[in-house]
């Protein structure tokens, strides 16, 4: 195999999804598999609908998401020069042609092929051919130029997943290669590019199979080697339907503000459509080791949020204390938490085997970094009792008296307290809660307690 040369080339007319996500790490990971280059391509010819805002939001999600780019990134709109100069060379050597056709004539030539029951297109009118009179060029009417799509014959190839794929050329239109204004095409950007890049292998969302054949015959023309081509299928939603907003179509980047690991993202990703064995756990540098398109799913992949969150709370686990506190601060703090005197690492320690995201770490850890709010009142009139009282004011004076204030030495002072009265755990628990943190419910008390510090509980105990 010769080096092998990949590419990613989103549209720059929004943010980076999951499907173009999953390209993105698909295309780098076989790259890196065959320690081969991944190229990126920003392809914004649709100076319509392509954005700043859009271009700096792929950028930034695919930083995010660690898929960094050996070349790139390349703009279409800077290569502009090129592309008119191989359709120039083009018209030259009579592959492609000016077509003076006006949109509306040429829609009225697709009505009448359909009416004849035929394939709705473009009839050739201005398609140069030996012996054939053309029709007078109309004054002042600026041309088209179209690609002489051979008429003859079919075009095939050996698609990575969906295997041999074969179209009949009487099915392709003569497709427009530049505008009456000169600027090239979509598809006829994207055959230069490959082209120029060497472009070894194209994976691909298979919403592109149409544009296939038509890029192939344009590369063919230009006598350009032709790359493998492997067409993923898309990504469904859980209900089974085309994944959209509502199923958390949104771009990668809320997924990382909603406190989402990337390399949780990564591994959850390449699940969507690859396998290896039953593994589920895979880290970055197995998905490069194992990658290849022999295990790419032929099938539609669904996309499970319940399992993402599995994923990405495993890997919350496997993160250190100083990691955790580095990634949940900012966001803490972003909240209106205050960081400065708390232990975050016992704090987070308390929660991270238990939450999915780091917003939810951050939400669980104001417990202990927002100013003290005192239970409600209906709260206290049903569970800060006189009987209660008494049994806080022995565990107070009990507590007091502690050498060390750790959660060991404080459960043992609940359990002798529980027993001096013959009480269970939540005549006790229920109360230290409410007066210490003003909640009900909280993790493990002795522990919650001993993150507090002894002065802080001993203070808010008095009752």
């Amino acid at each position: 195999m010769s080096i092998v040369r990949t590419r990613f080339a989103p549209s720059p007319t929004g943010y980076l999804h999951l499907g173009g996500a999953r390209t993105a790490l698909f295309s780098w990971a076989f790259a890196r598999h065959h320690k081969g280059s991944f190229v990126l391509r920003i392809e914004d010819t649709d100076l319509e609908r392509s954005t700043p805002e859009a271009v700096q939001a792929i950028l930034e999600g695919m930083q995010w998401l660690g898929l960094n780019h050996d070349e790139g990134p390349f703009y279409q709109t800077k290569r502009f020069d090129r592309y008119k100069e191989v359709i120039a060379q083009m018209l030259k050597e009579g592959t492609a042609y000016y077509c003076y056709s006006t949109p509306e004539e040429v829609e009225k030539m697709r009505e009448t092929a359909k009416a004849k029951g035929l394939k709705p297109k473009y009839d050739g009118t201005w398609r140069p051919e030996p012996g054939k009179v053309l029709p007078p060029i109309p004054e002042g009417r600026q041309p088209v130029v179209r690609f002489k799509n051979p008429q003859e014959g079919s075009v095939s190839w050996d698609d990575m997943l969906k295997g041999t794929i074969t179209i009949d050329n009487q099915e392709l239109d003569d497709l427009i290669i530049a505008r009456q204004d000169g600027s090239p095409t979509y598809n006829f950007c994207v055959v230069v590019d490959d082209w120029d890049m060497q472009i070894t292998h194209v994976i691909r969302g298979d919403d592109h199979v149409n544009n296939t054949p038509r890029q192939i015959n344009i590369l063919k023309a230009l006598n350009a080697p032709l790359p493998i081509y492997g067409h993923l299928p898309m990504i469904l939603g859980p209900d089974g339907q085309k994944l959209s907003k509502r199923h958390g179509a949104v771009s990668v980047m809320q997924y990382e503000k909603e406190g989402y690991l990337p390399d949780a993202m990564i591994n959850y990703l390449a699940r969507l459509g690859w396998s290896h064995g039953d593994d589920e756990i895979i880290s970055r540098q197995q998905l490069v080791d194992w990658f290849d398109t022999h295990h790419l799913s032929k099938s539609a992949a669904q996309w499970d949020p319940k399992k993402l969150n599995w994923v990405n709370a495993h890997y919350i686990k496997q993160l250190s204390d100083e990691a955790l506190v580095e990634l949940v601060t900012p966001r803490i703090q972003a909240k209106g938490g205050n960081t400065s005197g708390i232990d975050l690492k016992a704090v987070l320690a308390l929660y991270k085997d238990r939450e999915e995201t780091l917003e939810q770490l951050a939400t669980d850890a104001l417990l202990f970094c927002l100013p003290f709010s005192p239970a409600s009142p209906e709260l206290t009139e049903q569970f800060i009792t006189e009987e209660a009282k008494a049994i806080v004011a022995d565990f107070t004076q009990a507590a007091s008296a502690l050498s060390e204030w750790t959660s060991e030495q404080i459960a043992a002072t609940i359990k002798a307290t529980l027993a001096k009265h013959n009480a269970k755990m939540p005549a006790l628990g229920i109360p230290l809660r409410l007066l210490v943190t003003g909640q009900k419910q909280t993790p493990a008390v002795d522990q919650v307690l001993a993150i507090f510090g002894k002065e802080t509980v001993l203070n808010r105990l008095k009752v």
